[in-house]
């Protein structure tokens, strides 16, 4: 993969971003902080990280980002979005049917499912399609997927819970990959950047 050609936005609104930009880094791959509609178009990939969902949302709406963001992944430009960035991603909220999404994944979410901010944890997550040993997942006020719609992959789940799902060129996690030493997941999801790139 020649990283160095890649330029990947992360959603600096709100949220761990600065995480994302050194994991992508350390992929190789030039990340960049993303808060307006110009800023967006500059890059091949988009990072939508962890926060508060409702927060981020309103924030993209305020500054046009929702619909360019639409339009960018309706283009085959490839979204990622983490923990609130999943929910963000999601056509439906459990029991949040008025908040305001994305909507660009056919999946259903539920918000804080794993419990409040105490709750959190570390967990060894299989995930077969990044082969052994186990991706060290950091969950957070996570939410996990609870309907999985026509043209989506499941790529992992946690008792039984689906917490990492891809849709064409759409990537939702549940945790938080950033905050490990793991950088498997920001390399697929760098890989499927570069993916699109050569098919243009």
């Amino acid at each position: 993969m020649e990283g160095e050609h890649l330029t990947i936005g992360v959603l600096a609104l709100q949220g761990d971003f600065d995480a994302h930009l050194r994991a992508l880094q350390r992929c190789g791959a030039k990340g960049c902080e993303v808060r307006t509609v110009q800023q967006l178009e500059q890059v091949q990939g988009l990072i939508i990280p962890g926060g508060e969902s409702t927060t981020i949302i309103k924030l993209m709406q305020r500054y046009g980002l929702d619909e360019a963001i639409r339009r960018r992944a309706a283009e085959g430009m490839p979204v990622y979005g983490t923990c609130a960035g999943m929910i963000v991603l999601a056509h439906d909220i459990e029991g949040y049917p008025q908040q305001p999404r994305l909507g660009l994944m056919n999946v259903t979410v539920a918000r804080n499912a794993f419990g409040r901010q105490v709750d959190s944890f570390e967990v060894d997550l299989s995930v077969p399609r990044l082969g052994e040993p186990p991706l060290r997942a950091v969950f957070i006020r996570a939410p996990y997927v609870t309907r999985v719609g026509e043209g989506v992959e499941v790529l992992a789940q946690l008792d039984g819970k689906v917490v990492l799902v891809q849709q064409g060129t759409l990537l939702g996690s549940a945790f938080h990959p950033e905050l490990t030493d793991d950088m498997r997941l920001h390399q697929y999801f760098a890989e499927m950047v570069q993916g699109t790139i050569e098919q243009q």
